[in-house]
Protein backbone atom coordinates (compact mmCIF):
# COMPACT_ATOMS: atom_id res chain seq x y z
CA UNK A 1 0.00 0.00 0.00
CA UNK A 2 1.62 3.43 -1.04
CA UNK A 3 1.97 5.63 2.01
CA UNK A 4 -0.10 8.85 1.86
CA UNK A 5 0.28 12.25 4.15
CA UNK A 6 -2.46 13.19 6.56
CA UNK A 7 -3.85 15.46 4.67
CA UNK A 8 -4.50 13.31 2.01
CA UNK A 9 -5.17 10.33 3.63
CA UNK A 10 -8.52 12.32 5.11
CA UNK A 11 -9.20 13.32 1.78
CA UNK A 12 -9.60 10.04 0.50
CA UNK A 13 -10.75 8.36 3.24
CA UNK A 14 -14.04 11.03 2.33
CA UNK A 15 -13.87 10.34 -0.49
CA UNK A 16 -14.97 6.07 0.26
CA UNK A 17 -17.18 7.67 2.84
CA UNK A 18 -19.00 9.97 -0.02
CA UNK A 19 -18.54 6.83 -2.16
CA UNK A 20 -20.31 4.72 -0.01
CA UNK A 21 -23.63 7.35 0.49
CA UNK A 22 -23.57 7.79 -3.15
CA UNK A 23 -24.17 4.01 -3.41
CA UNK A 24 -27.28 4.30 -1.67
CA UNK A 25 -29.23 6.45 -3.68
CA UNK A 26 -31.99 5.82 -6.02
CA UNK A 27 -32.77 7.47 -9.33
CA UNK A 28 -35.61 8.32 -11.12
CA UNK A 29 -36.35 8.73 -14.61
CA UNK A 30 -35.38 10.31 -17.41
CA UNK A 31 -32.02 8.86 -14.96
CA UNK A 32 -31.44 4.93 -16.47
CA UNK A 33 -27.76 4.40 -16.35
CA UNK A 34 -25.65 5.97 -12.92
CA UNK A 35 -21.63 5.48 -13.85
CA UNK A 36 -19.74 6.14 -10.14
CA UNK A 37 -15.37 6.45 -11.15
CA UNK A 38 -15.31 6.74 -7.23
CA UNK A 39 -16.17 2.70 -7.62
CA UNK A 40 -15.04 2.25 -10.60
CA UNK A 41 -11.32 3.68 -10.84
CA UNK A 42 -11.00 5.03 -7.62
CA UNK A 43 -6.90 3.46 -7.94
CA UNK A 44 -5.94 6.71 -10.11
CA UNK A 45 -8.83 9.41 -8.00
CA UNK A 46 -6.62 8.24 -5.23
CA UNK A 47 -3.59 9.01 -6.86
CA UNK A 48 -4.76 12.58 -7.59
CA UNK A 49 -5.29 13.27 -4.04
CA UNK A 50 -2.52 11.96 -2.77
CA UNK A 51 -0.16 13.57 -5.32
CA UNK A 52 -1.90 17.04 -5.10
CA UNK A 53 -4.09 17.21 -2.15
CA UNK A 54 -1.41 16.79 0.20
CA UNK A 55 -0.77 20.72 1.51
CA UNK A 56 -3.32 23.45 2.30
CA UNK A 57 -4.46 25.18 -0.79
CA UNK A 58 -6.29 28.63 -1.11
CA UNK A 59 -8.73 27.99 -4.01
CA UNK A 60 -10.91 24.81 -4.58
CA UNK A 61 -12.32 25.09 -7.97
CA UNK A 62 -15.73 23.03 -8.25
CA UNK A 63 -16.89 21.44 -11.78
CA UNK A 64 -20.18 20.24 -11.84
CA UNK A 65 -20.09 16.36 -12.69
CA UNK A 66 -18.44 13.69 -14.65
CA UNK A 67 -17.88 13.91 -18.41
CA UNK A 68 -18.46 10.87 -20.73
CA UNK A 69 -14.36 11.07 -22.14
CA UNK A 70 -12.95 12.61 -18.92
CA UNK A 71 -13.49 11.57 -15.23
CA UNK A 72 -15.80 9.31 -16.19
CA UNK A 73 -12.68 7.38 -18.21
CA UNK A 74 -10.13 8.55 -15.40
CA UNK A 75 -12.07 9.08 -12.22
CA UNK A 76 -9.93 12.50 -12.20
CA UNK A 77 -12.24 15.82 -12.23
CA UNK A 78 -12.28 17.41 -16.05
CA UNK A 79 -10.18 14.10 -16.71
CA UNK A 80 -9.33 14.66 -20.05
CA UNK A 81 -6.58 11.06 -21.04
CA UNK A 82 -3.90 13.24 -21.63
CA UNK A 83 -3.86 15.74 -19.57
CA UNK A 84 -4.27 13.48 -17.09
CA UNK A 85 -1.72 11.16 -18.34
CA UNK A 86 0.64 13.61 -20.08
CA UNK A 87 0.41 16.89 -17.42
CA UNK A 88 -0.88 15.28 -14.60
CA UNK A 89 1.27 12.74 -14.56
CA UNK A 90 -1.31 10.49 -12.92
CA UNK A 91 -2.30 6.73 -14.74
CA UNK A 92 -4.07 3.80 -13.02
CA UNK A 93 -5.88 0.29 -13.71
CA UNK A 94 -10.06 1.57 -14.87
CA UNK A 95 -12.29 -1.39 -14.24
CA UNK A 96 -15.65 -0.60 -16.05
CA UNK A 97 -19.50 -0.24 -14.22
CA UNK A 98 -21.62 -2.44 -13.24
CA UNK A 99 -24.43 -2.08 -15.54
CA UNK A 100 -22.65 -0.10 -18.90
CA UNK A 101 -25.19 1.29 -21.75
CA UNK A 102 -23.61 -0.01 -24.71
CA UNK A 103 -23.22 3.63 -26.21
CA UNK A 104 -21.07 5.12 -23.04
CA UNK A 105 -18.10 2.30 -23.33
CA UNK A 106 -15.53 2.92 -20.17
CA UNK A 107 -11.94 2.32 -21.65
CA UNK A 108 -10.19 3.84 -19.12
CA UNK A 109 -6.50 5.48 -20.10
CA UNK A 110 -6.79 3.58 -23.64
CA UNK A 111 -9.88 6.20 -24.49
CA UNK A 112 -8.75 7.89 -27.58
CA UNK A 113 -11.53 10.66 -27.05
CA UNK A 114 -11.08 14.21 -26.06
CA UNK A 115 -13.00 15.57 -23.34
CA UNK A 116 -12.83 19.13 -24.72
CA UNK A 117 -13.71 20.55 -21.26
CA UNK A 118 -10.84 18.96 -19.71
CA UNK A 119 -8.24 20.05 -22.46
CA UNK A 120 -9.70 23.44 -22.33
CA UNK A 121 -9.45 24.21 -18.18
CA UNK A 122 -6.36 22.06 -17.62
CA UNK A 123 -5.05 23.51 -20.89
CA UNK A 124 -5.46 27.18 -19.27
CA UNK A 125 -3.84 26.08 -15.79
CA UNK A 126 -0.42 24.48 -18.08
CA UNK A 127 -0.32 27.54 -20.22
CA UNK A 128 -0.46 30.00 -16.72
CA UNK A 129 2.12 27.82 -14.39
CA UNK A 130 3.69 25.49 -17.06
CA UNK A 131 4.51 22.18 -14.60
CA UNK A 132 1.36 20.65 -12.33
CA UNK A 133 3.18 21.19 -9.60
CA UNK A 134 2.92 24.96 -9.77
CA UNK A 135 -0.69 25.01 -9.94
CA UNK A 136 -1.50 22.76 -7.41
CA UNK A 137 0.47 24.46 -4.82
CA UNK A 138 -2.35 27.49 -4.21
CA UNK A 139 -5.06 25.52 -6.25
CA UNK A 140 -7.11 22.43 -6.69
CA UNK A 141 -10.17 21.06 -8.76
CA UNK A 142 -12.93 18.66 -7.17
CA UNK A 143 -15.93 17.76 -9.36
CA UNK A 144 -19.62 18.44 -6.95
CA UNK A 145 -20.96 15.45 -7.80
CA UNK A 146 -18.91 12.44 -9.07
CA UNK A 147 -21.94 10.70 -10.74
CA UNK A 148 -22.27 10.66 -14.46
CA UNK A 149 -26.06 10.18 -15.73
CA UNK A 150 -27.13 8.61 -18.59
CA UNK A 151 -31.00 8.76 -20.27
CA UNK A 152 -32.00 5.31 -22.13
CA UNK A 153 -30.63 6.56 -25.18
CA UNK A 154 -27.28 7.01 -23.76
CA UNK A 155 -27.16 10.99 -24.19
CA UNK A 156 -25.58 12.40 -20.59
CA UNK A 157 -27.87 14.31 -18.47
CA UNK A 158 -26.29 16.98 -15.99
CA UNK A 159 -27.39 17.06 -12.20
CA UNK A 160 -29.71 20.05 -12.50
CA UNK A 161 -32.20 17.85 -14.81
CA UNK A 162 -32.77 15.15 -12.19
CA UNK A 163 -36.09 14.65 -10.21
CA UNK A 164 -36.55 17.34 -7.65
CA UNK A 165 -36.43 14.58 -4.90
CA UNK A 166 -33.55 12.79 -6.44
CA UNK A 167 -31.75 16.52 -6.62
CA UNK A 168 -32.34 17.45 -3.42
CA UNK A 169 -31.14 13.93 -1.59
CA UNK A 170 -27.82 14.33 -4.03
CA UNK A 171 -27.17 18.01 -3.15
CA UNK A 172 -27.61 17.25 0.54
CA UNK A 173 -24.73 14.51 0.31
CA UNK A 174 -22.55 16.86 -2.23
CA UNK A 175 -22.85 20.17 -0.22
CA UNK A 176 -21.44 18.03 2.50
CA UNK A 177 -18.82 16.57 0.90
CA UNK A 178 -17.69 19.87 -0.69
CA UNK A 179 -17.66 21.21 2.95
CA UNK A 180 -15.22 18.70 4.24
CA UNK A 181 -13.36 19.12 1.44
CA UNK A 182 -12.92 22.68 1.89
CA UNK A 183 -12.53 22.56 5.69
CA UNK A 184 -9.79 19.94 5.39
CA UNK A 185 -8.16 21.72 2.50
CA UNK A 186 -7.79 25.40 4.19
CA UNK A 187 -9.52 27.20 1.42
CA UNK A 188 -10.55 30.73 1.14
CA UNK A 189 -12.34 31.09 -2.11
CA UNK A 190 -14.71 28.36 -3.76
CA UNK A 191 -14.65 28.90 -7.45
CA UNK A 192 -17.29 27.17 -9.30
CA UNK A 193 -16.70 26.24 -13.40
CA UNK A 194 -20.17 26.80 -14.98
CA UNK A 195 -22.97 28.32 -13.14
CA UNK A 196 -24.87 24.94 -11.61
CA UNK A 197 -21.66 24.42 -9.66
CA UNK A 198 -21.09 27.78 -8.94
CA UNK A 199 -24.81 27.82 -7.26
CA UNK A 200 -23.82 25.33 -4.96
CA UNK A 201 -20.16 26.80 -4.41
CA UNK A 202 -21.84 29.78 -3.29
CA UNK A 203 -24.31 27.94 -0.74
CA UNK A 204 -21.51 25.94 0.64
CA UNK A 205 -19.06 29.00 1.06
CA UNK A 206 -21.90 31.11 2.92
CA UNK A 207 -21.75 28.30 5.29
CA UNK A 208 -18.12 28.30 5.88
CA UNK A 209 -17.59 32.02 5.84
CA UNK A 210 -15.54 31.39 2.78
CA UNK A 211 -15.55 33.57 -0.92
CA UNK A 212 -16.97 32.41 -3.28
CA UNK A 213 -17.08 33.15 -7.28
CA UNK A 214 -17.65 31.65 -10.88
CA UNK A 215 -15.56 31.22 -13.93
CA UNK A 216 -16.85 30.08 -17.81
CA UNK A 217 -17.85 26.14 -18.17
CA UNK A 218 -15.24 25.17 -20.97
CA UNK A 219 -17.94 23.20 -22.58
CA UNK A 220 -17.87 23.34 -26.44
CA UNK A 221 -21.74 23.77 -26.21
CA UNK A 222 -20.79 26.84 -24.27
CA UNK A 223 -20.38 29.34 -27.62
CA UNK A 224 -18.60 32.07 -25.15
CA UNK A 225 -15.99 29.34 -24.35
CA UNK A 226 -15.60 28.24 -27.93
CA UNK A 227 -14.77 31.89 -28.56
CA UNK A 228 -12.16 32.35 -25.87
CA UNK A 229 -12.35 30.36 -23.38
CA UNK A 230 -9.14 31.39 -21.90
CA UNK A 231 -9.00 34.25 -22.49
CA UNK A 232 -12.54 35.30 -20.67
CA UNK A 233 -11.71 32.54 -17.94
CA UNK A 234 -8.13 34.13 -17.22
CA UNK A 235 -10.29 37.97 -17.31
CA UNK A 236 -12.82 36.46 -14.78
CA UNK A 237 -10.13 35.51 -12.07
CA UNK A 238 -8.20 38.62 -12.54
CA UNK A 239 -11.36 40.49 -11.96
CA UNK A 240 -11.85 37.96 -8.67
CA UNK A 241 -7.93 39.23 -7.14
CA UNK A 242 -6.86 35.65 -7.93
CA UNK A 243 -5.05 35.44 -10.88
Amino acid sequence: MRERNALAQRLVERSVAFRDGLEALRFRRPVAFVYDPLVYAFEPHARYLERYASRPKRVLFVGMNPGPYGMVQTGVPFGEVAAVRDWLGIEGPVERPANPHPKRPVQGFACTRSEVSGRRLWGLFADRYGDAEAFFREHFVANYCPLAFFDPEGRNLTPDRLAARDREALSELCDATLGDFARTLGVDWLVGIGTFAATRARAVAEGLGLRAGQILHPSPASPAANRDFAGTATRQLEALGLW
